[in-house]
This record gives C-alpha cells, structure tokens and sequence, in this order.
C-alpha cells in the first residue's frame, strides 16, 4: 500500500489503530524523496536520520512534513536556498516549527525555494532549478516550489510554505495541490527569513482543503515574539468544516475573468478560463450563489507595480544584515567593507541584486514620494476595493494565473503585460492580509490549473469551508502527480 496517498486524517487513524508505523512512514516518504530528488530538484537538504516520534491524539504526530528553507530549524541547515547562507544551521526553531514540534510532526528534509522567496519560477535555488514533478520541462512557480512539488509526488502529505505575493497559492495551482495563506498574523512569522514583512506569511500545501486546516490549526497562536500576531484560540479550522454552503454569496471580477480582455490569448488560457467559467456555472447549479462583479481596470493594473515597490524596498531593509560578518561565509577583502563587498556580490543571484537596486532606488529621498508612498497609498486603495466586496460577499473567487505552469524555455510566457492581472491578482491577498486558499479545478493539456477563494480579515473558517464544499464538487481532492499518469 502507498501510504502517501491518503490524508492526515487517514493516516492518523492507521496509526492509532496500529495498522501501519510511524517508520513505515518514514521508510516510504525517504524513497519517493530520493526519487523526486532525482526527477526534480525538490530539496535544498536531506536529513538522513530521520527519528520517529510517538502516535499521540494530535492528527500530526508520527508524521512526516517537509519545511521551505527559510523557516529557521534547530541544528538543521536553514539556507533560504541563498549561497550567503550555504552553512548556516540556527540555534532556535521558528515559532511554527515550535509548535508542530510539540504535535510531534516529523520533519523529513528541508526544501528548495526561489532565493530568499524572491521570484516565481524556481530558478534561482542556489540548488540549481526545481521542475515540476507532472512534467519536468515546466516550472513550480515559486517560490514554495520545492514542497509544492514535494506534496505533489506524495512525499509526505503536507509542506510549509510562505506566502509575500503568491509563493504558497500559484505553486499550488501549478502542481495540482492546495495551497493556503491564512489571515496575516494568525501565525507567527518569528524565526521565517523576513523578505518583505508587511506582506510576510506563513502557510501550508497540502492535497486536501481539511488537511491545510488541521495543520494550521497545529501552527498558529498568540507569539510574543512576533508583535503583529492575533489571539486566534477561537477559531477552530478543522471543526468549522461541514461544507454548509446555505446563505453564501460569492464573487469574480469581469476585468479578470472575461477572455474578451485578452485579445491574444493562447489557447491554454482560453482552456484555462473556459474551464473557470465551467465551475462556476456547476457552482450556481449546486446552489451557491455567484455575482459577476466590476473593479476599476486602472487600479487592477497597478498591483504588479505596487508589489514590485514595496516588496523590493522591504527587502533590501530586511536583507541588510547578510554581510557575511554575523552569519555566513565570509568575504574575501582586506577591510571589512571589501569583505561584505565580496560577499553580497558573490552571495546573491541576479535576480536578488537587481530587487535590492530597485529597493534602494525607491527608498531615495529624493524618490520616496514618488515610488514608495505612492505604492502604499495605491495598496490602501486596491485593498479598499475588495473590502468593498466583503461587505457583500463572502468571498472572491478567481482564477489561479494565465493556465498551467509554464515552459522554463520560453520567457514570453513567464511574463505577459496582457495577462499581468492574471498572473498577480493573488498579490492582493498579501496587501490586504486576507485569507487565501487555492483549489485545483480541472486540467488543461493533462496538467492542472486553479481557483483560489479570498474572503476578509479573521475568516478564514468560512473561507475554507467554502472550499471544501467546492473542493467536494470536483474530482480532485488529493490527488497526486504520479497517480494521474
């Protein structure tokens, strides 16, 4: 039996009922990781002694899960995926880890992210590029591309993950999982590498809407240690579950969803979009009632912008300590400013360096009124307009990106002005800290595509038990790449 086809829930209760062990678990999680290792890049580090814990009450005891590279964990090595931090092994555990710790969840390796969880392909792991596991000639999306490929081969049946723009949802949607951002500030981001902490938030993949609750509901809580978290002990994820739909109003923007804004739309989007408009319309039928709303198409332009501004400028504030004095390996040079010189420039990608221009560029004085207050008063707007929509409707449902994942070799599909809302509408979710969760929906060319629900601040329970209900509608709840071929 393949143990990594079922969900938490399932194997919670074969361990209880000692029909499997923890160390079948363990044994069969160690060879789908060699395996995906192999086939995808999916790891930035392997622990090899992997220790079994005790079965308690708690769904997650005695079970594997794999951590994005830049939660810190004790005495395991925390990269970021980054060279600047190739042998950096923390003396403490994030928040999160702390309590899943205390679930006694197992942690099997560490996986590989876009550098510091600043890009969307999963190109830039100082680890090399991460493939995605249903055909290796296409990306993750990023930059939780290393777990989302992981849950999706069945390594293990969920992965943490962070989320600034939209590194936990699209990566999702890519790999056929779910993906889910809770409210900002229902976990704590104390010991997660800060890129751009105003936007910064802890979450999971997983391949089912209830197992992304029962690991949540495991992560968060009250952290002194992290000023912007909330007393959560009221909102019980898991037992909200019931999939009751009764009374509840959704939404989708027509300056998104309508083909006709795409002139030129290539027949994966027209599928995509087809396939969206498809779901919906089987939605209405089973009850849940859907609007078709409008957002003005200036301000939906301007949110790649806005990102880009403020993301960038958190960053290279953030990111100011890597001088490899404190921490990591240290610059050639004869004073310490050619030492931290040396080590910034042979540290970083790229595409790092060029986000850490743009920061600085927009944070200028001279250039601070123009770049970087204008972006947090267009962030105040767009997050206006969909608190808007709240007071309405419980949630907004939209379509995950332009189609399924997209060719590493061909740079007009990682980018597009004429889908830049498709591909960055998530981002939204990170301006406003609301809640998030992307759904796989369907398949375009044998490869899977998604639909992410958002609702308002503090309701993630009724967020994600309309997912669950839509999630119940369709065919595919935890599935798995491997099993689908």
């Amino acid at each position: 039996m393949k143990y990594n086809r079922l969900t938490i829930e399932e194997l919670h209760q074969k361990l209880i009922n000692k029909e499997i062990t923890v160390e079948d678990l363990i044994k069969e999680s160690k060879e789908l990781e060699k395996t995906l290792q192999e086939k995808c890049n999916a790891f930035d580090f392997i622990i090899d002694n992997v220790e079994a814990k005790e079965v308690t009450d708690n769904m997650l005891s005695g079970i594997p899960y794999g951590v994005k590279a830049n939660y810190s964990t004790k005495g395991i090595l925390s990269t970021g995926s980054s060279n600047t931090l190739k042998n950096y092994v923390p003396f403490f555990d994030a928040t999160a880890i702390k309590n899943l710790n205390k679930a006694n969840a197992i942690i099997l390796n560490k996986t590989a992210m876009d550098e510091f969880g600043m890009g969307g392909t999963g190109t830039t792991a100082r680890t090399g590029i991460i493939k995605n596991p249903w055909d290796i000639t296409r990306m993750c999306a990023g930059s939780s591309s290393g777990s989302a490929a992981a849950v999706a081969y069945g390594v293990y049946p969920y992965a943490l993950g962070s989320d600034t723009g939209d590194s936990i949802r699209k990566p999702a949607a890519y790999c056929g999982i779910v993906g889910y951002k809770p409210t900002y500030g229902m976990i704590s981001r104390y010991g997660l590498f800060p890129f751009a902490s105003s936007l910064d938030t802890c979450g999971v993949l997983t391949r089912s809407v209830k197992d992304a609750a029962i690991v949540v509901d495991n992560m968060k809580g009250l952290d002194e240690n992290d000023m912007t978290t909330f007393d959560s002990s009221n909102i019980h994820l898991y037992d909200s579950i019931n999939g009751d739909i009764k009374n509840k109003k959704l939404c989708y923007v027509k300056e998104i969803c309508d083909i006709d804004n795409y002139p030129n739309a290539s027949d994966e989007l027209k599928a995509h979009l087809e396939n969206f408009k498809n779901v919906i319309n089987n939605l209405r039928d089973k009850g849940l009632e859907i609007d078709e709303v409008s957002v003005d198409k200036k301000l939906l332009n301007t949110v790649a912008s806005v990102y880009n501004i403020l993301s960038c400028a958190e960053a290279t504030s953030n990111m100011s300590n890597l001088t490899g004095i404190i921490f990591g390996p240290a610059g050639a040079g004869e004073s310490v400013t050619d030492q931290m010189k040396d080590h910034r420039t042979k540290g970083f990608s790229p595409l790092i360096k060029r986000r850490f221009i743009i920061g600085s560029y927009v944070l200028q004085r001279e250039n601070q009124e123009r770049y970087f207050k204008n972006a947090q008063r267009v962030r105040r707007l767009i997050v206006e307009a969909w608190k808007e929509l709240f007071k309405k409707y419980d949630a907004v449902i939209l379509p995950v990106g332009s189609g399924p994942a997209k060719k590493f070799e061909s740079d007009k599909d990682v980018i597009s002005a004429e889908t830049t809302i498709l591909e960055e509408h998530l981002q939204i979710g990170n301006f406003g800290g609301f809640p998030s969760i992307t759904i796989p929906d369907g398949f375009v060319n044998e490869l899977p595509v998604g639909l992410n629900i958002t609702g308002k601040n503090y309701d993630d329970a009724n967020v994600l038990n309309i997912a669950y209900f839509i999630e119940s509608t369709m065919n595919y709840k935890n599935q798995n790449s491997e099993e689908r071929k």
